[in-house]
Formats: C-alpha cells, sequence, structure tokens
C-alpha cells in the first residue's frame, strides 16, 4: 500500500471555494479502484492549511488516480487559488489499521 501526503496552503478568499471543489475529487477518489482512503483535512489553527491523506493499494493505482478527470479537473481549478505550489510525499504503509477494503 501507498500513501501520499499533499500539503495545501491556499489563498484565503479561495477557502470555500477549495473545499467545494475538494469535496467533488474527495468523492470520486473514494469510487476507484485500489483506493483505500482520501481524507481531507483543515488545520484548526490555520483554515488556510489543508493535507489530503491518500491511501491506495498499490503505485499503480495511485498513478491511476492522477489520470481521471476528476483529478485533473481538480488540479487544474485550485492551482492559482494556492499560496504556495502544493506538496506531495509519498510513503509505505507498514502497519495498516483495519479500514482496508
Amino acid at each position: 500500500m501507498i500513501v501520499t501526503i499533499v500539503q495545501v496552503f491556499v489563498k484565503p478568499e479561495f477557502i470555500d471555494a477549495f473545499k467545494d471543489i475538494t469535496r467533488e475529487n474527495h468523492e470520486n477518489s473514494v469510487k476507484e479502484s485500489g483506493n483505500f482512503r482520501f481524507d481531507i483535512l483543515q488545520d484548526q489553527n490555520d483554515p488556510s492549511k489543508f493535507v489530503l491523506y491518500e491511501a491506495y493499494a498499490s503505485p499503480d493505482a495511485n498513478a491511476a488516480h492522477r489520470e481521471t478527470s476528476h483529478y485533473f479537473k481538480w488540479r487544474d481549478t485550485v492551482a492559482p487559488w494556492m499560496a504556495k505550489p502544493r506538496e506531495g510525499i509519498k510513503y509505505d504503509m507498514l502497519f495498516p489499521s483495519t479500514f482496508q477494503k
């Protein structure tokens, strides 16, 4: 299993719009084959800071996500809303919880 943790800093005037389009991406991503989790987190102390926690069965399933129309729509829509470029770091899942499908 592969996990990607993505940090996103959104310009304050786009926070609500970011949440709306990110919800749409989330709702489609959790339906993908090989997706185990696709959580969206918002920092309690800094509402412009978000973390996307994406868990996929394999690197191929993760790569397939980045070829979906909902991902392209999200990526292209939110790019100008970011205060700085997003950063995604990939991790290997060592000890998964019982959330696996």
